[in-house]
């Protein structure tokens, strides 16, 4: 309660700031390709980057070439830039450096996301804003928003009071809102985690995650929500103790040494910053968003049919 002015404080700024962009008194730039948004209204984890993974997957399986773009949250590039595979996470990010990894798509990051658009549109035909809801200064032709299935929208309050950006009312204007597990509003798609296989960090072995349910173990995470990382395992069958740690959480070597000889389980967000200290026994749980056929179909035949008409090759995915 002693937070609400503060909300109330946050959401004019958040009204006024929404009206300057869209009577471009604040600068909106339109880039060569077309835009899909996927973002979200709450603060914390959704599940919004493994499920730009799988668009991006869907749309290059339909014969498009998608490229992504990101904020790159942590990196140390402070200019707009390309993303390598083989790059470190210290530079570019964690999250653009798994997208670019799992998918093998162009993409860029940079704060301002119109410049790390125009670093791709010479060879993508859409670009997927992996998060940028609320990133107006970037034109965009479709949104999609994603919902914790679990946690919804929270006490329904603005920052700093509750986890809301912008308030519910913003859910009726995007094109699609998509749900991480069950739940969610009238009409929404949804998606579920899959777990799939664990890979040992320092040699690559890859073991059945059922493998791991004989044993103890631990659990790390440094998502946005690290209890569902926890809880896909424990559905599994395995007994893990679990450590969660920060959003974006930056290691030093030692954070996942436990002294007991235990194997670690951690996600792949948290594998590609920790993989240059991997020891034996540290071990990335593969995962993967998923969504039923009809649900995946209607997001990649609007992206389509949305810019069927900009380019003659499009339209031919429709025939």
């Amino acid at each position: 309660m002693l937070l609400l002015p503060l909300s109330a404080l946050f959401a004019l700024i958040v009204f006024v700031r929404r009206r300057l962009y869209r009577a471009r008194l604040l600068p909106v730039t339109r880039v060569a390709r077309p835009v899909v948004v996927v973002g979200n209204l709450t603060v914390g984890g959704t599940g919004k980057t493994p499920l730009v993974i799988a668009l991006a997957k869907a749309l290059a399986a339909q014969g498009l070439r998608p490229g992504i773009v990101s904020r790159g949250y942590g990196a140390s590039a402070a200019a707009a830039r390309r993303v390598r595979p083989e790059d470190s996470a210290q530079e570019v990010g964690d999250e653009p450096l798994l997208v670019a990894r799992a998918t093998g798509v162009p993409v860029a990051i940079g704060r301002r996301r119109a410049e790390a658009a125009a670093l791709l549109v010479g060879e993508v035909d859409v670009i997927l804003c992996d998060d940028g809801l609320q990133h107006y200064a970037l034109e965009r032709d479709l949104e999609i928003a994603v919902m914790d299935g679990a946690r919804q929208l929270g006490n329904g309050w603005l920052l700093p009071a509750g986890p809301l950006r912008e308030g519910r009312a913003r859910l009726g204007e995007v094109d699609f809102v998509v749900v991480n597990g069950t739940g969610g509003p009238s009409g929404a798609l949804h998606f579920t985690m899959e777990l799939g296989e664990a890979v040992q960090l320092c040699d690559g072995r890859r073991q059945p995650l059922e493998a791991f349910a004989s044993t103890p173990v631990h659990a790390v995470a440094g998502i946005g929500h690290p209890q569902r990382f926890f809880a896909a395992l424990a559905a599994t069958g395995i007994r893990a103790t679990c450590t969660p740690f920060v959003d974006h959480a930056v290691y030093r070597g030692t954070e996942f040494e436990f002294g007991d000889g235990l194997p670690v389980l951690m996600t792949g967000k948290d594998a590609v910053k920790y993989r240059r200290f991997a020891k034996p026994g540290q071990w990335c749980v593969e995962a993967e968003a998923v969504l039923p056929p009809a649900d995946l179909a209607r997001l990649v035949s609007s992206i389509v049919a949305l810019f069927a008409a900009r380019k003659p090759r499009l339209a031919a995915l429709l025939e």
